[in-house]
């Protein structure tokens, strides 16, 4: 059975803000798994039907990985997007690093914080706890590559992704 199949119509996609969040993160990995199995380019129509999200909003996602150096980009007929280096290389470090869409997550709690005495104390122990997880964050991520994220993919092997 064929997982990955072209969305029927606007609602089966994942709607996702262009402006760049969270998500980001996700729908890339997702991209450059889809892309380290595609011998040839892949345009951004072809990505996200694979992915179920709009073509627009991943072309955001895309132009910032590769003003980072992970894709390559291609206009034209047989353009589209292709990754810049091999698989193995990239690790999911690499990506987070890349797209950097602000604060890490748990930085919100950092705003709940007063001005008062106490808020102002706890604001500087909650900055000292976003660091480290960022920090942890970022070690964890730096021990997989996108080939290793690929493996844990089970539903590759029932794709067919190479044409």
């Amino acid at each position: 059975m064929d997982i990955i199949t072209q969305p029927v119509n606007q609602t089966e996609k994942e709607r996702c803000s262009s402006a760049p969040n969270h998500k980001w993160f996700g729908l890339s990995l997702q991209a450059l798994v889809v892309l380290s199995h595609k011998p040839n380019a892949c345009t951004s129509a072809e990505l996200a039907g694979y992915l179920k999200t709009e073509a627009t909003m991943l072309r955001r996602v895309l132009a910032k990985l590769a003003r980072e150096q992970l894709l390559e980009t291609r206009e034209g007929r047989d353009g589209g997007y292709r990754l810049k280096r091999a698989p193995e290389t990239i690790t999911l470090a690499d990506v987070y690093l890349a797209l950097r869409v602000g604060q890490p997550l748990c930085s919100g709690m950092i705003d709940t914080t007063g001005i008062h005495d106490f808020g102002q104390e706890m604001r500087v122990a909650f900055m000292e706890i976003t660091d480290e997880v960022e920090r942890k964050t970022i070690e964890v991520l730096q021990q997989v590559t996108i080939t290793q994220l690929s493996e844990r993919i089970c539903t590759l092997k029932q794709m067919d992704l190479n044409k």
